[in-house]
C-alpha cells in the first residue's frame, strides 16, 4: 500500500533538519491503524504485541487506545523492565530459562502481581519451581500455557514449529501439573496461528489454507479451553495476531486478541485482503555517491528483517517513486546502490525513504524515533535500544 505523495511532502518537510540516516513513525497513520485494530478485534481486547514496536512511548500510546489492553512482552528480562516502568498485565508469549531473570520475578512482587509467563514442558515448570531464593515473596508466578496452532493436513504441517501440546488430553496433562504446585498458578491458554495471521493473501491456495485452519482452530480451541477450565479459572485466553483479528474475534472461545506489526503496516502486510494497513514507519539513507548514470548510491540500507531469507525481507525505498534494489548487490551493508526510473535524478545529499519488511526489528537499528504529526516532528522517542535495552 502507498500514502499519498502529499503525506510524503508533508514528512519531508517536517524532518528537513534531520541527517540521515533516521527513523520516522507517522503518527497519524499509527493512530489510524491503532483504531482499525481496534475495529476489527470487535469488542475483544487487543493485547499491544512489544516485539512489533519495540518503543515504550509508542506502547503507551497504543495502550492509551480504547479498546487496547496489556501488552505482549517477547522476553522475560522485558516484561521485567516493562513493570519496572510501571506497565502491568504483561504476557511473555514465550517461555523463558534464563534463571536470574526467573529469581528477578519470583522476589519482585509487582512483577509476580502483573507479569505471566507462558510454558509448553513439564521442564519450564522445574524451572519456575526450583529451590526458592531467600527472598521469595510469597505470591504464585501467573501461567500460561502455550498451545500449538498450527494446521496439520497428513504429513504436511502448515505453520510455525512453537509448542509440542495440541490435544486437549496433552494439553490437561500439563495444566494438572500447574495445578499440582502451590508457586504457580494457571490463568491463561493462548494460541497462535501464524498461518493465519502471518500469510498474505498471496495466492488460492493460501487462502484455502487459512479458511481450513480457522474452521479446524474453532473447534480445537473450545475442547481444549474445555478440558482445562474445571482445573484453573482461565483469566484469559489469547489468539490472533495483525492478520487475523477479525477471525478470532468471531471465537467464542477467545477472551483476547494480540496484535503490533498492524501498528506500524510493515511491507509484509501489504497484501492481506481483509485489511490493509497504512504505511507509519519509515527509515531515510542519504545519496552518497552516483557511481553511473542511473544509478544512486545510499549510505547504509542493508536492514533486512527475520524470517526465511529472500526478497520479500529486504527494505523496499518507498519514496521518491520508481526506485529498485540491484539484483546482484540489493541492500547493502554500508551502501546501497539504486536503479530505476527516478534514480538518475537524485543528486549527493539527497534522501531516499523506505519501508522495512516487518515492525518493531526496525527499531534494532536506531537509537529514536522521530514522532510526525500533520508537518512537523512533534517529539522524538527512545527505542528499546535508545534507552539501552537489547532483548534478543
Amino acid at each position: 500500500m502507498t500514502a499519498p505523495a502529499s503525506r510524503y511532502d508533508e514528512m519531508e518537510r517536517a524532518t528537513s533538519a534531520l541527517d540521515a540516516p533516521f527513523a520516522v513513525v507517522d503518527l497519524d497513520a499509527f493512530r489510524a491503524n491503532a483504531a482499525d485494530l481496534v475495529r476489527r478485534a470487535a469488542g475483544k481486547p487487543v493485547r499491544v504485541a512489544t516485539k512489533s514496536v519495540r518503543c515504550r512511548q509508542l506502547v503507551d500510546m497504543a495502550l492509551a487506545t480504547p479498546g487496547f489492553r496489556g501488552v505482549m512482552a517477547y522476553s522475560l528480562r522485558e516484561a521485567l523492565w516493562l513493570a519496572g516502568q510501571g506497565v502491568g498485565d504483561i504476557l511473555v508469549a514465550y517461555p523463558s530459562v534464563d534463571r536470574e531473570a526467573i529469581r528477578s520475578l519470583r522476589s519482585d512482587p509487582v512483577a509476580l502481581d502483573g507479569v505471566t509467563v507462558m510454558v509448553d514442558d513439564a521442564a519450564h515448570l522445574e524451572l519456575l519451581t526450583v529451590r526458592p531464593p531467600r527472598e521469595q515473596a510469597d505470591a504464585p508466578v501467573r501461567v500460561c500455557l502455550d498451545v500449538d496452532a498450527s494446521l496439520r493436513l497428513g504429513p504436511l504441517h502448515l505453520g510455525v514449529r512453537r509448542s509440542p501440546l495440541r490435544t486437549p488430553t496433552q494439553v490437561r496433562r500439563l495444566a494438572e501439573q500447574v495445578a499440582g504446585q502451590r508457586s504457580l498458578r494457571l490463568v491463561g491458554l493462548m494460541f497462535y496461528e501464524a498461518q493465519v495471521a502471518g500469510l498474505p493473501d498471496s495466492s488460492a491456495p493460501v487462502r484455502w489454507v487459512k479458511r481450513r485452519s480457522t474452521r479446524e482452530l474453532l473447534d480445537r480451541r473450545a475442547e481444549v479451553v474445555g478440558a482445562v477450565r474445571p482445573l484453573a479459572e482461565l483469566e484469559l485466553v489469547n489468539g490472533g495476531g495483525t492478520g487475523s483479528l477479525h477471525l478470532g474475534a468471531r471465537d467464542p472461545s477467545l477472551t483476547e486478541l494480540s496484535a503490533g506489526s498492524g501498528l506500524f503496516g510493515p511491507t509484509l502486510f501489504d497484501g492481506y485482503d481483509a485489511f490493509r494497513p497504512r504505511p507509519a514507519a519509515f527509515f531515510t539513507t542519504p545519496v552518497v555517491r552516483r557511481p553511473a548514470p542511473g544509478i544512486a548510491t545510499t549510505f547504509g540500507g542493508g536492514w533486512p528483517a527475520s524470517g526465511p531469507a529472500g526478497r520479500s525481507r529486504l527494505p523496499k525505498p518507498w519514496r521518491p517513486r520508481g526506485l529498485r534494489l540491484t539484483r546482484t548487490e540489493g541492500a547493502g551493508e554500508v551502501q546501497t546502490p539504486l536503479t530505476g526510473p527516478t534514480a538518475g535524478d537524485l543528486h549527493i545529499g539527497d534522501r531516499v525513504w523506505w519501508r522495512y519488511a516487518k515492525a518493531g526489528e526496525l527499531c534494532e537499528h536506531v537509537g529514536e524515533l522521530h514522532l510526525v504529526e500533520d508537518d512537523r516532528v512533534v517529539a522524538s522517542v527512545p527505542t528499546y535500544r535508545g534507552e539501552g535495552q537489547a532483548f534478543g
